[in-house]
């Protein structure tokens, strides 16, 4: 097993670290709960990162790997969606892209606003339709998932109807849930290690007490876990390693989330430590696509049923 990036996946994180180095730490007035930037999403379309998918030479790995890299930012950005999933079914879709699942539409949909694509899936196929302000019940400016959240009133009767497998969307949407959640676990564990590395307590940093020290250090083979996972299930297209790699990011998210906020003294559980921008959004994505029961239910129909 080929464990090394290529050359061409470190050029293009490479890339990626060079345009978002100015939006790589907090602004200085700014205490929201949630931040976006509108001109890092411009940044990203117009270099082409978010279409990495459909590069022979790049695929799904290097996608996954773009999404992970991305979500480590203090900023939401749309882009597990637009990198891993928008290509299976019309690359040209309007963004932001909002995906839902059918019978589960009365939730927070990320990043919906009018304009944006809402795809449905389910047992009826793959079906989308471009959001008006008439179509959103309510739009939450701050919200406490650390993501710029509305909901939908209802779907309308009409639709685009997609030729595409609903399975085939549903792994896709797995794997690019799992690989987001992959990079907010990387920047929360760094948040956490460099807070309790200078942070002193009986005249030594925090870091240095053995017990903290086993728990930071089982949360990194978790958060590690989840990335290899990501990327194995990335790369074989597989259904049922696509259920074990988001399985698993949720139930990572539970544990870790907790020993971080701990850590910091229960600081990011409000606006004193940037911690929340990554937690609350790992906790938001610990109810995509149903839940852990539901990932369970599928890795074990994918690889028994």
């Amino acid at each position: 097993m080929q464990l090394a990036l290529s050359e061409d996946q470190t050029q293009v994180l490479d890339f990626i670290d060079s345009l978002a180095r100015p939006y790589a730490s907090l602004p200085m007035h700014d205490v929201s709960l949630a931040l976006e930037s509108a001109d890092l999403d411009a940044a990203l379309v117009e270099s082409g990162f978010l279409d990495v998918l459909a590069v022979e030479e790049l695929g799904p790995v290097t996608a996954a790997l773009v999404v992970e890299k991305l979500a480590r930012l203090p900023f939401a950005v749309e882009a597990a969606a637009s990198a891993m999933v928008r290509p299976l079914i019309d690359p040209d879709l309007p963004r932001p892209l909002c995906l839902v699942e059918e019978g589960r539409t009365g939730g927070p949909v990320r990043f919906l606003r009018p304009g944006a694509s809402v795809v449905v899936v389910g047992l009826s196929g793959v079906r989308s339709f471009t959001v008006d302000a008439g179509m959103i019940a309510a739009a939450q400016e701050d919200t406490l998932y650390a993501y710029p959240v509305a909901f939908l009133t209802g779907l309308p009767d009409a639709m685009t109807v997609h030729d595409v497998d609903a399975g085939e969307v549903l792994r896709a949407w797995r794997v690019a849930v799992a690989a987001e959640a992959a990079g907010l676990l990387g920047a929360a564990l760094a948040a956490t290690v460099t807070y309790v590395s200078d942070r002193k307590q009986f005249g030594r940093p925090l870091a240095t007490f053995q017990g903290m020290r086993h728990r930071l250090a089982e949360d990194q083979v978790i958060t590690n876990s989840v990335y290899w996972l990501v990327l194995r299930a990335a790369g074989t297209g597989d259904s049922g390693d696509a259920a074990l790699a988001l399985l698993h990011a949720q139930e990572a998210a539970k544990r870790v989330c907790y020993d971080y906020h701990q850590f910091l003294g229960g600081m990011g559980m409000t606006l004193e430590h940037p911690l929340h921008l990554w937690t609350y959004r790992l906790k938001l994505l610990t109810a995509e696509l149903g839940g852990r029961g539901e990932q369970g239910l599928a890795a074990a129909e994918a690889l028994w049923g």
